[in-house]
């Protein structure tokens, strides 16, 4: 074979080669094998030298100067360089701590071919690997390399060492290979003078990500050696970090872009490795460029994130720095910290404070990804561990359930739902963690209130994917619906009611869909074809039909689970159900199953008809729980209506039952028999009748407690069977209930002051007269037509009711808060009669102003309920339109939650009007009671007769009148609308060519009405700059309220004047006075204000006491205008006045309120001086009072202005003293607000005058003929 030119010489020194025994020379003559066979028998020798044989280290000093030679460190077999290379290993241990080889080229040269020959320990299964491994430990037990300090290039070899140990390890090799590796590296590193970049780098290498994948068993290495060496190698990374980062030399190290994947990967190896390197990160994060920002955020995220770091704790100046990131300028960083956030919440729960503040600043960020990505952040975290999210937390996924991108709703909507089905509904982590989320069920149905058909149809899904589980086994079904439902707050059950009725509304419009395809027409049986033959992968017909069967499939509720419902009802009721573990009362439990049973009966009224589910039915309509049975009553009369003819049996129980309740169960019982036999029995007339005939003979006044239930069930059935029972009630109400029980006041309630009592303390005197009340109202709605005048007598008693403030017979034996009952039930009648067209028709403008003037009654809960029952006629577009103008007299209200109440309340009925005109076209000929516009010329005429509204040119009056005209005009100017700012100013322009037609022949009248009118179009033209355009159409004034503007009549008369346009429009302050209760009684009106007075009537004033005029009566007004509603007491928080005084020769005057607890105290101030409110509990107080006025003068008490004070009013500005001169005008008590100077009474009003008093006011006797009639 060839041998290389270079041939074996003699050492230099010329001493000869001395082989060990039975070695022959080795030169280039002999064979390849024989070289091998020769050199195996001098490693062997070698192997078994120790450094103490110092004959044979001398002995053997040629040959081992000779293995050194070029012949052999270039001998390109492999076999000779390894065996070679062993020997030379073997020569360093030997000669150690000494080598024999001085020259630096040739040590060089040697470890240079040693480390070659280490690429041989690649292969395991080479024959030769053990040879290859001995002399990898040979190496690291020596510490040979460490020789090689001396050399000026060791860095060479170094580097070359560690890139061969490092490519040639990998999981073939065992652990003494690893460590006999790691051993040699370490020694190196550990005992040089330091690291070289490159030989820096040859480690760093491996840690990159594309090399780490490439050799797992390399990183592992690195990993290894880098832990052992930490305290050495630090100080040179941080060097290379510094150069970097700091200094900004990237060229000092090919790794220079990697730098934040290696420290990511230093800092998992040890963080120690890193000490010096972590400030200057904290340099990074204060960068002017947002990438470098950002690519730092992701570092350090990965960093403080990872499940063992406890960077945060130990850097916490680096914590805080990077914390501020999540308020970076730069969205991606933003966007970065977010993300962090999920996996430090899941690996680090101590760190949850810190973020929490952070993450609610960016839960309202104005990316929506951002606030996405909160929710994705918290919900991922939740699921994990519950405990690893806080309350505050949850609480930011809450908010954003009403966020306005539907991205986010959904995100938030979706991960509350999947928190409630892991921790409620499979209990995954106990009670404490279902009782910490069980406020999601709540909300995600509340939801459901929201406008977005998106928001609507989503709480559909997640009800039957989540809240309860469609596919369950349909008891287990219906036990989570059944307890679900009973532990539901009030909205979330109102919520899920609509859901379930809006899908069954669906269900009711699909079914009309498939009627019609039983007559099909041409274009019904193209749909038809189109829905069966899709010619494109997403036909819109048909995901139209998937998305309907969706929502209409009763997926939930069967007869199967109405019967397993009722079964859990059943053992609810026995007490054997698992109520109490469920967390709710075995009480709650029932009523709210007979709840669910009830809603579910309107939306799935087949799903009932079964024997056994009417049995258990029955069972409940005999217990004792007024509301179970009332329930149930509901069901049987909503489900009922095959009972008759296929369940006979449960019809014979349910009629006796249905005639006990209707004769002496709960008046909402009595209401529920009744309407139940009228639907379900063939023979209803009969059966009404054997109720009607004793419930109206036995009626007696003198037992009212028992006089409710009858008067309930009297009036149903009139209403539901006018033809049979019209005649005989009749009767009923002219003997019994107007003579006998509305005329006359057989007890003498109970004077504590309240203008408001629970329904608990109300007399049973007065809630039979409600009832009466209501029963007039259903007869006359049943009959519905005035053939016989009944309505017309009717009304005047409601009006009557109104005008005497309540108190009908005015004998006083009424106390206020009953008074303030039937008040209300008066104005509710005469609304509810209005909804009637042939009763509206008759309804009198006066009638009408006095129903209005309910909504300023001085208790507050008259006027909530009121108002309440005005919106809910009004949004169902029962009532006429005229009846929204009453919601501009709430202008006046001194509660600011009231007034925002009735402008939501005028937002709602003016939207729902514009789009039923938009969606009705036919609805155009309707316009005059559709279009709100149209509500302007009612407003108009309500507001100018104001009982408060006396003076035409006081601008504190018109101040009022202006604020109530931009109450409704600010709601409907929001818009213009086909140009409906300049509608709105024709029709105020029109109106003053007309007269009043309540007033037509009356100066003063019809000079307030264009007063109001001029007052209107100056606050038109003020707001809107669109109101000189010319109206698209002639407005048409309703003639009830206007006369036909007369063809010569021209009416350019400004009647208000330029000063007082602008002190309207600027706000300039006027005087203040004390704000009064809420529920402040004024002074008493007159009593019959349907009839017209005459101008010199309305003129006149009764002079007033010159008490009146003191400075008491005239004293500062300094309350503010906003009273917040506070739920326990409109007076708790209001300074209250005393005024009392009696006018001469008449009864005596509504008293005034007082504190409770100064009365107590016999505290007995000078009149007119600023009393405390009244603690907690005291509201609505009134007291007599303690002085009275000469009662032969001619003074009446002062009626102060009704409603809130002005916005803004100077101190210590006494009121115009011809105030006390002022007349009230018609109507009741109004809710209390800031007072002028006390006024007087109109003195054809006031009750003054006796003889004016009866020449206008009928006797009680001749009223009751005249109702009668």
């Amino acid at each position: 074979m060839d041998f290389p030119a270079t041939q074996p010489k003699p050492p230099s020194d010329g001493k000869i080669i001395c082989y060990p025994p039975g070695v022959k020379e080795i030169t280039d003559k002999i064979t390849n094998d024989e070289v091998v066979k020769r050199l195996k028998m001098v490693v062997k020798t070698f192997m078994d030298m120790d450094q103490d044989s110092e004959d044979e280290k001398q002995q053997y000093l040629p040959l081992a100067l000779h293995l050194a030679s070029e012949f052999f460190l270039r001998n390109p077999n492999k076999d000779v360089r390894l065996l070679v290379a062993c020997c030379l290993a073997d020569i360093f241990r030997i000669y150690a701590p000494e080598a024999p080889y001085t020259s630096h080229d040739k040590l060089k040269d040697i470890f240079l071919f040693i480390t070659r020959q280490l690429k041989g320990l690649e292969d395991t299964k080479s024959p030769q690997f053990n040879r290859y491994f001995y002399l990898l430990e040979n190496l690291a037990w020596v510490k040979s390399y460490n020789i090689c300090f001396e050399l000026e290039d060791c860095n060479e070899i170094f580097i070359q060492l560690f890139r061969t140990l490092f490519s040639v390890i990998n999981n073939s090799h065992n652990q003494k290979v690893q460590m006999h590796m790691l051993d040699l590296m370490s020694s190196i590193i550990m005992e040089g003078d330091g690291v070289t970049q490159e030989l820096l780098d040859s480690i760093l290498i491996n840690l990159i990500p594309a090399h780490k994948n490439l050799n797992k068993q390399a990183f592992d290495l690195a990993k290894v050696l880098l832990k052992r060496t930490v305290q050495t190698i630090e100080p040179c990374i941080a060097n290379f970090f510094n150069q970097v980062l700091v200094l900004g030399k990237p060229s000092v190290s090919d790794l220079s872009e990697h730098v934040f994947d290696l420290i990511q990967e230093l800092f998992a190896i040890d963080p120690h490795l890193l000490l010096s390197v972590m400030p200057q990160l904290e340099f990074k994060l204060k960068s002017n460029d947002g990438e470098e920002r950002l690519a730092v955020v992701r570092l350090l995220a990965k960093l403080f994130g990872s499940k063992d770091s406890d960077l945060a704790t130990q850097n916490r100046p680096l914590w805080q720095c990077f914390l501020g990131r999540f308020n970076d300028i730069h969205v991606p960083v933003r966007l970065e910290s977010v993300k962090f956030a999920s996996h430090c919440l899941m690996n680090h729960p101590d760190l949850a404070k810190d973020l929490t503040e952070y993450l609610k600043v960016r839960s309202h960020d104005p990316e929506e990804a951002i606030r996405h990505d909160v929710i994705v952040t918290i919900i991922t975290a939740g699921k994990r561990d519950l405990s690893l999210v806080n309350d505050q937390l949850l609480g930011f996924v809450r908010e954003r359930t009403l966020d306005k991108r539907w991205r986010v709703r959904k995100e938030a909507m979706m991960g509350l739902a999947q928190l409630y089905k892991k921790y409620c509904l499979h209990a995954e982590a106990g009670k404490d963690a279902a009782e910490k989320v069980s406020w999601i069920k709540d909300k995600l149905l509340h939801i459901y209130y929201q406008n977005s058909i998106d928001d609507k149809l989503l709480v559909e899904k997640i009800f039957a994917q989540y809240l309860v589980p469609h596919n369950l086994e349909t008891e287990e079904r219906m036990k989570c619906l059944y307890y679900l439902y009973a532990s539901l707050d009030p909205n979330a059950v109102k919520a899920l009611n609509e859901m379930w009725k809006c899908q069954n509304m669906l269900r009711s419009h699909v079914r009309e869909l498939l009627d019609l395809h039983k007559q099909p027409t041409v274009r019904f049986r193209e749909i038809a074809r189109k829905l069966a033959n899709p010619k494109q992968p997403t036909n819109p017909f048909l995901e139209m039909v998937k998305f309907l069967l969706e929502r209409i499939a009763p997926v939930h509720i069967d007869s199967e689970a109405i019967s397993a419902l009722v079964k859990l009802m059943n053992k609810s009721i026995e007490g054997t159900a698992d109520d109490e573990e469920e967390g709710v009362s075995p009480d709650t439990a029932i009523r709210a199953g007979l709840e669910l049973l009830k809603v579910l009966s309107f939306t799935h009224p087949t799903s009932f008809h079964s024997a056994e589910t009417y049995e258990s039915l029955l069972q409940c309509l005999r217990m004792e729980d007024d509301k179970v049975a009332e329930a149930a009553i509901q069901i049987f009369r909503n489900t009922g209506h095959k009972i008759e003819t296929d369940l006979p049996q449960i019809r014979s129980t349910l009629i006796p039952i249905l005639h006990q309740k209707a004769k002496r169960g709960t008046p909402h019982q009595a209401k529920q028999a009744v309407h139940c036999i009228h639907a379900i029995f063939s023979n209803k007339e009969v059966q009404l009748a054997q109720i009607f005939e004793p419930l109206s003979r036995s009626l007696n006044a003198d037992v009212p407690e028992q006089l409710i239930t009858p008067l309930v069930s009297l009036g149903h059935i009139s209403m539901l069977a006018p033809d049979q029972f019209a005649s005989p009630m009749k009767s009923v109400v002219a003997n019994f209930i107007v003579k006998d029980l509305l005329m006359n006041d057989r007890s003498t309630g109970e004077k504590n002051g309240k203008l408001w009592s629970p329904d608990e303390e109300v007399s049973p005197e007065v809630l039979a007269k409600v009832q009466a009340i209501k029963l007039l109202v259903r007869w006359l709605l049943g009959m519905k037509n005035n053939q016989s005048k009944s309505a017309n007598s009717t009304l005047r008693l409601l009006s009557a009711m109104l005008v005497s403030e309540g108190d009908l017979t005015e004998q006083k034996r009424i106390s206020k808060s009953d008074m303030s009952r039937l008040r209300l039930a008066a104005g509710s009648a005469i609304m509810k009669l209005a909804q009637e067209p042939c009763y509206h028709e008759i309804i009198t403008p006066e009638q009408f102003q006095l129903c209005a003037l309910v909504i300023n009654d001085e208790c507050y809960q008259v006027r909530q309920i009121f108002a309440q029952k005005l919106h809910k006629a009004l949004v169902k577009l029962l009532l006429p339109l005229e009846y929204m103008a009453i919601f501009a007299l709430c202008a006046k209200d001194p509660v600011k939650e009231r007034r925002a109440h009735a402008r939501q309340c005028l937002l709602k009925n003016i939207s729902i009007r514009r789009e039923y005109i938009k969606q009705n076209p036919m609805a155009n000929e309707k316009l005059l009671s559709l279009l709100p516009e149209y509500v302007v010329p009612y407003m108009i005429h309500l507001l100018a007769h104001d009982p408060d509204f006396t003076k035409p040119q006081d601008v504190d009056q018109l101040r009022d009148i202006k604020e109530c005209l931009w109450f409704m005009l600010e709601v409907l100017m929001t818009k213009n609308e086909n140009n409906s700012h300049a509608f709105m100013k024709k029709m105020a322009e029109n109106i003053k060519l007309t007269r009043d037609a309540q007033s037509p022949d009356e100066p003063k009248a019809n000079e307030k009405l264009y007063t109001v009118c001029d007052v209107a179009l100056c606050v038109i033209n003020s707001k809107s700059a669109l109101c000189n355009a010319d109206s698209p159409k002639d407005p048409v004034l309703p003639t009830k309220f206007f006369t036909q503007p007369e063809k010569d009549f021209c009416n350019d008369r400004d009647y208000i004047s330029e000063e007082t346009r602008v002190l309207l429009l600027t706000g300039k302050p006027k005087p203040t006075g004390v704000l009064g209760a809420v529920n402040k009684p004024l002074s008493a009106t007159g009593r019959r204000p349907y009839i017209r007075s005459t101008g010199s009537e309305t003129g006149s004033n009764i002079s007033v006491n010159s008490e009146l005029s003191s400075p008491a009566g005239n004293r500062s007004r300094e309350q503010s205008s906003d009273i917040s509603e506070t739920g326990v007491s409109e007076n708790d928080e209001n300074p209250v006045r005393i005024i009392s005084v009696t006018p001469a020769k008449t009864e005596t005057v509504k008293n005034k309120e007082i504190n409770s607890d100064q009365a107590m105290q016999g505290n007995s101030t000078e009149r007119g001086k600023k009393r405390t409110a009244a603690a907690s509990g005291t509201e609505n107080i009134h007291q007599k009072p303690e002085e009275k006025v000469d009662e032969t003068g001619p003074a009446a008490p002062p009626k102060p202005r009704r409603g809130r004070p002005p916005k803004s009013e100077s101190q210590g500005t006494t009121a115009k003293n011809d105030e006390a001169n002022k007349p009230p005008g018609r109507g009741r008590k109004r809710a209390a607000g800031s007072q002028e100077g006390p006024g007087g009474l109109e003195a054809s009003n006031a009750k003054a005058p006796k003889q004016q008093d009866i020449a206008k006011k009928p006797a009680p006797a001749q009223r009751q003929i005249d109702l009668q009639r």
